[in-house]
Protein backbone atom coordinates (compact mmCIF):
# COMPACT_ATOMS: atom_id res chain seq x y z
CA UNK A 1 0.00 0.00 0.00
CA UNK A 2 1.77 3.37 -0.83
CA UNK A 3 0.04 5.05 0.96
CA UNK A 4 1.60 3.68 3.83
CA UNK A 5 5.01 3.36 2.05
CA UNK A 6 4.92 6.81 1.83
CA UNK A 7 4.70 8.30 5.32
CA UNK A 8 6.40 10.28 7.12
CA UNK A 9 6.93 12.46 10.17
CA UNK A 10 3.40 12.95 12.25
CA UNK A 11 1.03 10.36 10.23
CA UNK A 12 4.49 7.37 10.37
CA UNK A 13 5.07 7.91 14.26
CA UNK A 14 0.64 7.64 14.79
CA UNK A 15 0.89 4.47 12.60
CA UNK A 16 3.49 2.85 14.52
CA UNK A 17 1.75 3.69 17.53
CA UNK A 18 -1.87 2.38 16.39
CA UNK A 19 -0.26 -0.32 15.15
CA UNK A 20 1.62 -1.53 18.51
CA UNK A 21 -1.86 -0.81 20.35
CA UNK A 22 -3.92 -2.76 18.09
CA UNK A 23 -1.49 -5.58 17.87
CA UNK A 24 -1.33 -5.46 22.25
CA UNK A 25 -5.16 -5.73 22.10
CA UNK A 26 -5.05 -8.96 19.84
CA UNK A 27 -2.66 -10.38 22.11
CA UNK A 28 -0.05 -10.50 18.73
CA UNK A 29 3.56 -11.28 19.35
CA UNK A 30 5.96 -8.39 18.40
CA UNK A 31 7.18 -10.72 15.23
CA UNK A 32 3.42 -11.09 14.06
CA UNK A 33 2.98 -6.99 13.98
CA UNK A 34 6.42 -6.37 12.66
CA UNK A 35 5.48 -9.10 9.72
CA UNK A 36 1.57 -7.19 9.24
CA UNK A 37 4.08 -3.63 9.08
CA UNK A 38 6.46 -5.11 6.78
CA UNK A 39 3.99 -6.84 4.57
CA UNK A 40 1.68 -3.36 4.62
CA UNK A 41 4.13 -0.46 5.04
CA UNK A 42 7.33 -2.16 3.98
CA UNK A 43 10.38 -3.20 5.24
CA UNK A 44 11.91 -0.11 6.63
CA UNK A 45 8.90 0.77 8.36
CA UNK A 46 9.15 -2.58 10.04
CA UNK A 47 12.66 -2.07 10.56
CA UNK A 48 12.17 0.88 12.71
CA UNK A 49 9.55 -0.85 14.61
CA UNK A 50 11.95 -3.78 15.27
CA UNK A 51 14.40 -2.59 17.82
CA UNK A 52 14.58 0.50 19.70
CA UNK A 53 16.93 2.87 19.83
CA UNK A 54 16.38 3.97 23.61
CA UNK A 55 16.04 2.70 26.97
CA UNK A 56 12.79 2.41 28.69
CA UNK A 57 12.88 3.68 31.99
CA UNK A 58 11.10 3.58 35.70
CA UNK A 59 11.77 6.58 37.84
CA UNK A 60 11.01 6.44 41.54
CA UNK A 61 10.49 9.48 43.60
CA UNK A 62 10.32 9.04 47.24
CA UNK A 63 8.72 12.26 48.62
CA UNK A 64 8.03 13.46 51.89
CA UNK A 65 10.80 11.45 53.63
CA UNK A 66 10.34 8.17 52.44
CA UNK A 67 13.48 8.49 50.18
CA UNK A 68 15.34 7.32 53.90
CA UNK A 69 13.77 3.72 53.22
CA UNK A 70 16.36 3.53 50.17
CA UNK A 71 19.74 3.97 51.57
CA UNK A 72 18.86 0.95 53.88
CA UNK A 73 19.43 -1.08 50.38
CA UNK A 74 22.19 0.91 49.10
CA UNK A 75 24.36 2.15 52.27
CA UNK A 76 26.75 4.79 52.20
CA UNK A 77 30.44 2.54 52.39
CA UNK A 78 31.41 3.75 55.54
CA UNK A 79 28.04 3.27 56.99
CA UNK A 80 27.94 0.03 56.35
CA UNK A 81 31.05 -0.63 57.35
CA UNK A 82 31.04 1.29 60.57
CA UNK A 83 30.41 -0.22 64.01
CA UNK A 84 28.54 2.47 65.21
CA UNK A 85 25.34 1.53 67.20
CA UNK A 86 23.85 5.09 66.56
CA UNK A 87 24.22 5.17 62.77
CA UNK A 88 20.98 4.88 60.36
CA UNK A 89 22.13 1.45 59.50
CA UNK A 90 20.22 -2.05 60.36
CA UNK A 91 22.64 -4.67 59.11
CA UNK A 92 25.97 -4.16 61.19
CA UNK A 93 27.97 -7.44 60.53
CA UNK A 94 26.01 -8.28 57.45
CA UNK A 95 27.55 -5.87 54.57
CA UNK A 96 29.07 -7.98 51.89
CA UNK A 97 31.42 -5.47 49.60
CA UNK A 98 30.95 -5.98 45.95
CA UNK A 99 33.03 -7.56 44.13
CA UNK A 100 32.30 -6.46 40.52
CA UNK A 101 31.71 -2.65 40.66
CA UNK A 102 33.54 0.18 38.99
CA UNK A 103 33.91 2.23 42.21
CA UNK A 104 33.04 0.69 46.23
CA UNK A 105 29.31 -1.01 46.73
CA UNK A 106 27.80 -2.54 50.14
CA UNK A 107 25.31 -4.86 49.31
CA UNK A 108 22.82 -6.20 52.35
CA UNK A 109 20.78 -9.01 52.41
CA UNK A 110 17.65 -6.96 51.36
CA UNK A 111 19.49 -5.33 48.60
CA UNK A 112 17.91 -6.01 45.10
CA UNK A 113 19.17 -7.57 41.99
CA UNK A 114 22.35 -8.75 43.72
CA UNK A 115 21.78 -12.34 41.90
CA UNK A 116 22.17 -11.19 38.73
CA UNK A 117 24.86 -9.39 36.28
CA UNK A 118 26.80 -6.85 37.35
CA UNK A 119 24.85 -4.72 34.83
CA UNK A 120 22.38 -4.24 37.39
CA UNK A 121 24.66 -3.30 40.00
CA UNK A 122 23.26 0.33 41.18
CA UNK A 123 25.33 3.65 40.67
CA UNK A 124 24.84 6.27 43.64
CA UNK A 125 25.62 9.48 42.51
CA UNK A 126 25.82 12.62 44.87
CA UNK A 127 23.51 14.81 43.68
CA UNK A 128 21.09 17.58 44.30
CA UNK A 129 19.88 19.08 48.03
CA UNK A 130 18.16 17.96 51.14
CA UNK A 131 14.31 18.99 50.23
CA UNK A 132 12.46 18.42 53.75
CA UNK A 133 9.76 17.96 53.15
CA UNK A 134 8.38 17.65 49.59
CA UNK A 135 5.90 15.44 48.46
CA UNK A 136 7.65 16.39 44.47
CA UNK A 137 10.92 16.44 44.98
CA UNK A 138 13.50 17.01 42.03
CA UNK A 139 16.85 18.47 42.26
CA UNK A 140 18.64 15.37 42.50
CA UNK A 141 16.93 14.72 39.42
CA UNK A 142 18.04 17.25 37.04
CA UNK A 143 20.54 18.08 33.79
CA UNK A 144 20.70 21.35 33.77
CA UNK A 145 19.61 24.43 32.48
CA UNK A 146 16.29 24.17 34.08
CA UNK A 147 15.62 20.82 32.52
CA UNK A 148 14.53 17.92 34.69
CA UNK A 149 16.06 14.41 34.03
CA UNK A 150 12.53 12.95 33.71
CA UNK A 151 11.37 15.18 30.90
CA UNK A 152 14.89 14.52 29.68
CA UNK A 153 14.65 10.45 29.62
CA UNK A 154 10.84 11.30 27.98
CA UNK A 155 12.27 13.61 25.44
CA UNK A 156 15.02 10.90 24.29
CA UNK A 157 12.64 7.91 23.91
CA UNK A 158 10.23 9.73 21.95
CA UNK A 159 12.89 8.49 18.89
CA UNK A 160 10.61 4.87 19.38
CA UNK A 161 6.80 5.46 19.21
CA UNK A 162 4.60 3.78 22.14
CA UNK A 163 0.90 4.79 23.17
CA UNK A 164 1.47 6.90 25.65
CA UNK A 165 5.08 7.72 25.67
CA UNK A 166 5.18 8.88 29.60
CA UNK A 167 2.76 7.94 32.58
CA UNK A 168 2.92 9.84 35.38
CA UNK A 169 0.72 9.07 39.31
CA UNK A 170 0.29 11.95 41.57
CA UNK A 171 1.73 13.79 43.14
CA UNK A 172 5.07 13.89 40.89
CA UNK A 173 7.20 16.96 39.71
CA UNK A 174 7.76 16.00 35.64
CA UNK A 175 9.46 18.85 34.72
CA UNK A 176 10.33 20.03 31.24
CA UNK A 177 12.66 19.61 28.18
CA UNK A 178 12.41 20.56 24.82
CA UNK A 179 10.67 18.26 22.55
CA UNK A 180 9.36 16.33 26.02
CA UNK A 181 5.97 14.39 25.52
CA UNK A 182 2.90 15.98 27.32
CA UNK A 183 2.85 13.64 30.49
CA UNK A 184 -0.58 11.58 31.39
CA UNK A 185 -1.37 11.21 34.88
CA UNK A 186 -3.76 9.05 37.42
CA UNK A 187 -3.85 9.36 41.19
CA UNK A 188 -3.00 5.53 41.46
CA UNK A 189 -1.95 1.82 40.87
CA UNK A 190 -5.43 1.39 39.13
CA UNK A 191 -5.54 4.18 37.05
CA UNK A 192 -3.28 3.32 35.04
CA UNK A 193 -5.15 -0.02 33.33
CA UNK A 194 -7.75 2.78 32.79
CA UNK A 195 -5.25 5.41 31.26
CA UNK A 196 -4.64 2.91 29.15
CA UNK A 197 -7.79 2.17 28.25
CA UNK A 198 -8.95 5.25 27.60
CA UNK A 199 -5.87 6.33 25.76
CA UNK A 200 -5.96 3.25 23.70
CA UNK A 201 -9.70 4.51 22.59
CA UNK A 202 -8.86 7.64 21.56
CA UNK A 203 -6.36 7.01 19.65
CA UNK A 204 -8.63 4.89 17.54
CA UNK A 205 -11.25 7.68 17.16
CA UNK A 206 -8.08 10.17 16.04
CA UNK A 207 -7.22 7.48 13.27
CA UNK A 208 -10.60 7.04 11.82
CA UNK A 209 -10.73 10.83 11.68
CA UNK A 210 -8.14 11.37 8.95
CA UNK A 211 -9.76 10.71 6.03
CA UNK A 212 -6.22 9.83 3.88
CA UNK A 213 -5.28 7.13 6.57
CA UNK A 214 -8.23 5.83 6.84
CA UNK A 215 -8.75 2.70 4.35
CA UNK A 216 -4.68 1.99 5.05
CA UNK A 217 -5.59 1.49 8.68
CA UNK A 218 -8.58 -0.71 8.41
CA UNK A 219 -6.35 -2.74 6.31
CA UNK A 220 -3.51 -3.11 8.31
CA UNK A 221 -6.08 -3.78 11.32
CA UNK A 222 -7.55 -6.93 9.72
CA UNK A 223 -4.18 -8.02 8.73
CA UNK A 224 -3.18 -8.13 12.60
CA UNK A 225 -6.48 -9.92 13.16
CA UNK A 226 -6.10 -12.69 10.52
CA UNK A 227 -2.44 -13.32 12.27
CA UNK A 228 -4.11 -13.29 15.89
CA UNK A 229 -4.77 -17.26 17.28
CA UNK A 230 -7.88 -16.12 19.20
CA UNK A 231 -10.97 -17.66 18.06
CA UNK A 232 -12.95 -14.80 19.37
CA UNK A 233 -11.41 -12.63 17.14
CA UNK A 234 -11.02 -14.40 14.02
CA UNK A 235 -13.75 -12.60 12.13
CA UNK A 236 -13.91 -8.81 10.40
CA UNK A 237 -14.49 -6.15 12.61
CA UNK A 238 -16.20 -3.32 12.40
CA UNK A 239 -13.31 -0.46 13.35
CA UNK A 240 -15.88 2.60 13.34
CA UNK A 241 -18.44 0.73 16.14
CA UNK A 242 -16.52 -2.00 17.79
CA UNK A 243 -12.72 -1.46 17.59
CA UNK A 244 -11.83 1.32 20.66
CA UNK A 245 -14.35 -0.62 23.13
CA UNK A 246 -12.64 -3.81 22.39
CA UNK A 247 -9.49 -2.58 22.52
CA UNK A 248 -9.77 -1.42 25.62
CA UNK A 249 -11.26 -4.28 27.15
CA UNK A 250 -8.06 -6.52 26.21
CA UNK A 251 -6.03 -3.91 27.68
CA UNK A 252 -7.56 -4.14 30.82
CA UNK A 253 -7.39 -7.64 30.78
CA UNK A 254 -3.68 -7.67 30.23
CA UNK A 255 -2.47 -4.97 32.06
CA UNK A 256 -4.62 -6.19 35.56
CA UNK A 257 -2.50 -6.99 38.15
CA UNK A 258 -3.43 -11.13 38.97
CA UNK A 259 -3.51 -12.70 42.51
CA UNK A 260 -0.65 -14.87 41.38
CA UNK A 261 1.02 -11.72 40.63
CA UNK A 262 0.40 -10.42 43.80
CA UNK A 263 1.32 -12.92 45.82
CA UNK A 264 4.70 -13.31 44.15
CA UNK A 265 5.39 -9.75 45.30
CA UNK A 266 4.14 -10.51 48.54
CA UNK A 267 1.07 -8.16 48.64
CA UNK A 268 -1.34 -9.93 50.94
CA UNK A 269 -4.63 -8.41 52.94
CA UNK A 270 -2.24 -6.62 55.66
CA UNK A 271 0.63 -5.44 53.20
CA UNK A 272 0.76 -1.38 54.01
CA UNK A 273 -0.59 0.85 51.40
CA UNK A 274 3.34 1.98 50.51
CA UNK A 275 4.41 -1.35 49.95
CA UNK A 276 1.17 -2.53 48.17
CA UNK A 277 1.05 0.56 45.47
CA UNK A 278 4.65 0.30 44.71
CA UNK A 279 4.23 -3.49 43.78
CA UNK A 280 0.89 -3.23 41.89
CA UNK A 281 2.58 -0.23 39.80
CA UNK A 282 5.42 -2.58 39.08
CA UNK A 283 3.48 -5.02 37.56
CA UNK A 284 1.37 -3.04 35.27
CA UNK A 285 4.48 -1.49 34.42
CA UNK A 286 6.28 -4.39 33.42
CA UNK A 287 2.91 -5.71 31.72
CA UNK A 288 2.83 -2.28 29.66
CA UNK A 289 6.54 -2.32 28.52
CA UNK A 290 5.44 -6.49 27.10
CA UNK A 291 3.03 -4.80 25.14
CA UNK A 292 4.97 -1.86 23.56
CA UNK A 293 2.69 0.84 25.20
CA UNK A 294 4.84 2.97 26.79
CA UNK A 295 8.58 4.08 27.13
CA UNK A 296 8.67 5.64 30.70
CA UNK A 297 6.73 5.17 34.60
CA UNK A 298 7.23 7.40 37.37
CA UNK A 299 5.83 7.04 40.48
CA UNK A 300 5.95 8.38 43.87
CA UNK A 301 6.63 5.79 46.32
CA UNK A 302 7.06 5.13 50.37
CA UNK A 303 6.24 8.51 51.13
CA UNK A 304 5.79 7.66 55.09
CA UNK A 305 8.30 10.00 57.06
CA UNK A 306 10.00 7.45 58.69
CA UNK A 307 11.67 9.29 61.97
CA UNK A 308 10.47 6.47 64.02
CA UNK A 309 11.43 3.62 62.26
CA UNK A 310 14.72 2.76 64.26
CA UNK A 311 12.20 2.36 67.52
CA UNK A 312 11.01 -0.30 66.10
CA UNK A 313 13.02 -2.77 64.59
CA UNK A 314 10.36 -6.02 63.79
CA UNK A 315 8.53 -3.14 61.56
CA UNK A 316 11.91 -1.43 60.20
CA UNK A 317 13.39 -4.98 58.77
CA UNK A 318 10.10 -6.48 57.52
CA UNK A 319 9.08 -3.05 55.45
CA UNK A 320 13.34 -3.00 54.04
CA UNK A 321 12.43 -6.93 53.46
CA UNK A 322 9.72 -6.27 51.15
CA UNK A 323 10.77 -3.51 49.72
CA UNK A 324 13.94 -5.35 48.07
CA UNK A 325 11.58 -8.13 47.50
CA UNK A 326 9.36 -5.80 45.24
CA UNK A 327 12.59 -4.75 43.16
CA UNK A 328 13.29 -8.28 42.83
CA UNK A 329 10.50 -9.34 41.57
CA UNK A 330 9.66 -6.73 39.28
CA UNK A 331 13.90 -7.61 37.79
CA UNK A 332 12.20 -10.93 37.84
CA UNK A 333 8.92 -10.17 35.41
CA UNK A 334 11.41 -8.25 33.12
CA UNK A 335 13.91 -11.06 32.39
CA UNK A 336 11.46 -13.47 31.94
CA UNK A 337 9.58 -11.48 29.22
CA UNK A 338 11.31 -11.17 25.79
CA UNK A 339 11.63 -7.20 24.48
CA UNK A 340 9.55 -6.90 21.88
CA UNK A 341 11.33 -4.30 20.42
CA UNK A 342 15.21 -6.45 20.06
CA UNK A 343 14.78 -9.98 18.95
CA UNK A 344 16.88 -11.86 21.72
CA UNK A 345 17.09 -9.45 24.93
CA UNK A 346 14.54 -9.29 27.43
CA UNK A 347 12.43 -6.17 28.83
CA UNK A 348 15.36 -6.50 31.49
CA UNK A 349 18.37 -5.78 29.33
CA UNK A 350 16.74 -2.43 28.03
CA UNK A 351 15.42 -0.54 30.83
CA UNK A 352 16.44 2.30 33.56
CA UNK A 353 15.38 2.34 37.18
CA UNK A 354 16.54 5.99 39.00
CA UNK A 355 14.97 6.35 42.86
CA UNK A 356 15.48 10.15 44.25
CA UNK A 357 13.65 11.84 46.91
CA UNK A 358 13.28 15.47 48.86
CA UNK A 359 15.68 14.29 51.70
CA UNK A 360 17.52 10.67 52.50
CA UNK A 361 17.51 11.63 56.14
CA UNK A 362 21.26 11.68 57.90
CA UNK A 363 22.24 8.42 57.64
CA UNK A 364 24.69 9.17 60.92
CA UNK A 365 21.70 9.42 63.33
CA UNK A 366 18.81 6.62 63.90
CA UNK A 367 17.26 8.02 66.92
CA UNK A 368 14.41 9.96 65.41
CA UNK A 369 16.43 9.70 62.01
CA UNK A 370 16.43 13.37 61.52
CA UNK A 371 15.73 15.09 58.35
CA UNK A 372 18.89 17.06 58.32
CA UNK A 373 21.75 15.58 55.95
CA UNK A 374 25.62 16.18 56.35
CA UNK A 375 26.51 19.16 53.90
CA UNK A 376 22.57 19.45 52.77
CA UNK A 377 23.47 16.98 50.54
CA UNK A 378 21.04 14.27 48.59
CA UNK A 379 21.92 11.15 46.21
CA UNK A 380 20.52 9.86 43.02
CA UNK A 381 20.28 5.92 42.53
CA UNK A 382 20.85 4.71 39.22
CA UNK A 383 20.04 1.08 37.80
CA UNK A 384 21.72 1.68 34.54
CA UNK A 385 22.37 -1.48 32.94
CA UNK A 386 26.21 -1.04 32.25
CA UNK A 387 26.19 2.37 30.42
CA UNK A 388 26.41 3.77 34.13
CA UNK A 389 29.54 3.31 36.10
CA UNK A 390 28.43 1.30 39.05
CA UNK A 391 29.08 1.72 42.98
CA UNK A 392 29.45 5.06 45.17
CA UNK A 393 30.38 8.69 43.58
CA UNK A 394 30.78 10.36 46.51
CA UNK A 395 29.05 9.46 49.69
CA UNK A 396 28.53 10.77 53.26
CA UNK A 397 32.26 9.73 55.53
CA UNK A 398 31.81 8.33 59.16
CA UNK A 399 33.10 11.40 60.37
CA UNK A 400 30.06 13.78 59.04
CA UNK A 401 32.05 14.98 56.20
CA UNK A 402 30.93 14.70 52.36
CA UNK A 403 32.68 13.65 49.25
CA UNK A 404 31.35 14.70 45.80
CA UNK A 405 33.16 13.01 42.53
CA UNK A 406 34.38 14.76 39.27
CA UNK A 407 32.05 13.34 36.57
CA UNK A 408 35.29 13.21 33.96
CA UNK A 409 37.05 11.23 36.46
CA UNK A 410 35.15 9.76 38.70
CA UNK A 411 37.00 10.77 41.23
CA UNK A 412 36.20 11.87 44.94
CA UNK A 413 36.02 15.10 45.43
CA UNK A 414 36.13 16.14 48.79
CA UNK A 415 34.18 18.50 50.74
CA UNK A 416 32.37 19.39 47.45
CA UNK A 417 28.69 20.30 47.33
CA UNK A 418 26.06 17.35 46.05
CA UNK A 419 24.34 19.74 43.96
CA UNK A 420 27.53 20.67 41.70
CA UNK A 421 27.29 17.28 40.22
CA UNK A 422 23.17 17.39 39.43
CA UNK A 423 23.48 17.88 36.28
CA UNK A 424 26.02 15.64 35.58
CA UNK A 425 24.14 12.66 37.18
CA UNK A 426 21.50 13.32 35.46
CA UNK A 427 23.15 13.65 31.88
CA UNK A 428 24.20 10.06 33.13
CA UNK A 429 20.57 8.60 33.32
CA UNK A 430 19.87 10.17 29.69
CA UNK A 431 23.13 8.64 28.64
CA UNK A 432 22.08 5.30 29.51
CA UNK A 433 18.42 5.97 28.34
CA UNK A 434 20.08 6.55 25.06
CA UNK A 435 21.92 3.52 24.69
CA UNK A 436 25.37 5.54 24.64
CA UNK A 437 24.20 8.66 21.91
CA UNK A 438 26.63 11.09 23.23
CA UNK A 439 24.63 13.58 20.42
CA UNK A 440 21.22 12.89 21.98
CA UNK A 441 22.73 13.91 25.27
CA UNK A 442 24.24 17.16 24.74
CA UNK A 443 21.01 18.35 23.02
CA UNK A 444 20.79 18.65 26.64
CA UNK A 445 23.62 18.38 28.98
CA UNK A 446 26.10 21.39 28.54
CA UNK A 447 28.28 20.46 32.05
CA UNK A 448 31.78 18.81 31.22
CA UNK A 449 31.88 15.17 29.80
CA UNK A 450 30.79 12.82 32.09
CA UNK A 451 33.45 9.69 30.91
CA UNK A 452 34.24 9.38 34.47
CA UNK A 453 30.59 8.11 35.13
CA UNK A 454 29.64 6.32 31.83
CA UNK A 455 30.21 3.61 29.91
CA UNK A 456 30.10 4.09 25.98
CA UNK A 457 29.12 0.58 26.05
CA UNK A 458 28.03 -1.76 28.34
CA UNK A 459 30.51 -4.30 29.87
Amino acid sequence: MSNLKDLRGQSRRRFLKWTAAAGAALALDRSQVLNVISDSAGSAMADEASCSTTMRSVHLVAGDGGFAWFQLLWPHNEVATSTNNNFAFHAQGQQLKATDTDKTLYHVPQSPWTKRDKLKRISAFMAGTNQTHTPTPGSAASVGAGQSMLAVCSSVQRANPTLLPVIGITPLAFGTAPGAPQLATVGNADGMVQLFNSAASRSILEVESDAQLFEAYYKTFLGLNTAATRPTVQRPLDIGKKSANFLGKNLAALLEPTQDDLMRYGVVDSTPNKLRELAKTLITTSKAFKLGLTSCVALPVMRDDPHGAFADMGTLLATVNHLGLILDEFMNDLAATPDPTCSGKTLADNVVITVHGDTPKTPLERGGWPDGTPGNSNWLYVMGNGYTKTGWFGGVKADGSILGFDPTTGNDVPNQSANTTSSSAGAAVAFTVAKGDRRRVEEFYTGPWISGIINQNPI
